[in-house]
């Protein structure tokens, strides 16, 4: 539940967008900021691309893109959309008749590339078909892959030629009727990146996707994506993001998660709270994480837990979680639920105790939501 009521300084002021539709995911407005990922399996190979769909979606995606690179892509992609649990977004790049054979193929969304696509007329039929399938349009501009004439005007690649792209872009979809659209500016320089969002989010009320692209291994990915995409969603600016990583799309996910949950923006599973121990711990505290990270993925309930190795921050740290295990001596701990001390537990049985604290904990907390809104429908 928010406290940001009595936290003020947890507030965070989204920026106000149009709402439009992927498939049946909101995006803007008022809508929870959605996370996306995307395939990296050959989209022909069907069984092979519906299976990373599939993880990601267990894994809290929202939307999952798939490259239509080919034809033979294309032609996969009906069957990838179909047995999606999930809204698809295509990603096109270079020819126009991908993306129309993709709204064909049953494509929530159209992830088009205003530095090449093509001229306004190749621009005009893909609208055409995202419009006779019920198809939304992703304008993704990209550094890496501005127009010719930008280039040119601006000498590099900069946040105001970003911009610029997209903002011709959204003219062209809106000379054609087209409104079922979102735009992002991505850049492998966190700089130029936020730099390009903050003007974009100034210039438009389009909902706008976040990325930092190309962000590099999950490691520096990671940490680059937090810098980038924190910062803009501190501001209040995203309406849906994509971590790019060399790495697992599920990866990619958690950390979208991840930083939505540090920001208060979206509630997920379980938030662990954990010490980076010390020699004062009184349990392997690293080990234990890693162990309750694993057994605790089932668990989709938003809920906090403290692991703190000691009793030097422990107790305060469990006075704001669900459920808590705070290090003592003589080879046990203090388990506290619901920020006040319960009961002690010894080492070597408190992550299967703990587990099933928690699913107790979320199974109540599941059906005090079950109540609340039988109660509402009554």
């Amino acid at each position: 539940m928010s406290m940001n009521h009595i936290r003020p300084w947890r507030h965070i002021e989204r920026r106000k967008s149009r709402q439009i539709h992927v498939g049946n995911v909101a995006i803007g407005g008022d809508a929870p900021i959605a996370v996306q990922t995307m395939t990296n399996t050959l989209t022909t190979d069907v069984a092979a691309t519906v299976g990373q769909v599939q993880a990601a979606a267990e894994a809290g995606a929202d939307l999952v893109r798939v490259s239509v690179p080919d034809e033979a892509s294309s032609r996969a992609l009906k069957e990838i959309v179909r047995e999606s649990p999930v809204p698809i977004v295509a990603d096109i790049h270079f020819h126009y008749k991908r993306g129309i054979e993709a709204a064909e193929a049953g494509a929530a969304c159209l992830r088009i590339n205003p530095g090449n696509i093509g001229d306004e007329k190749r621009v005009a039929e893909v609208i055409k078909a995202a419009r006779d399938h019920n198809c939304s349009i992703r304008i993704g501009v990209n550094a890496g892959s501005l127009e010719k004439h930008l280039l040119e005007k601006y000498g590099e690649p900069c946040p105001e030629a970003m911009v610029e792209s997209g903002l011709d872009h959204i003219r062209i979809l809106q000379d054609h009727d087209f409104h079922e659209f979102k735009i992002s500016v991505k850049a492998s320089d966190v700089f130029m990146s936020a730099a390009a969002y903050q003007q974009l989010a100034e210039a438009t009320d389009a909902p706008i996707h976040l990325g930092i692209t190309e962000a590099g291994g999950f490691v520096s990915g990671t940490i680059k994506s937090a810098i980038g995409l924190g910062q803009l969603l501190w501001m209040g600016i995203g309406d849906t993001l994509r971590v790019s990583l060399s790495a697992d799309p599920v990866e990619e996910v958690k950390v979208g998660f991840e930083i939505l949950k540090s920001l208060g923006l979206r509630h997920r599973g379980v938030n662990i709270i954990s010490c980076p121990s010390c020699a004062r711990q009184g349990f392997d505290v690293i080990k234990t994480v890693e162990k309750l990270e694993r057994r605790l993925e089932h668990v989709k309930t938003p809920m906090s837990l403290s692991i703190i190795g000691c009793v030097v921050n422990g107790p305060g740290e469990a006075l704001m979680t669900d459920v808590g295990f705070t290090g003592g001596g003589a080879g046990s701990g203090m388990v506290y639920l619901a920020g006040k001390a319960s009961h002690k537990m010894s080492n070597d049985q408190m992550v299967d105790h703990i587990v099933e604290e928690v699913e107790k904990k979320a199974a109540e907390i599941e059906a005090a939501q079950a109540k609340t809104t039988q109660d509402a429908a009554e």
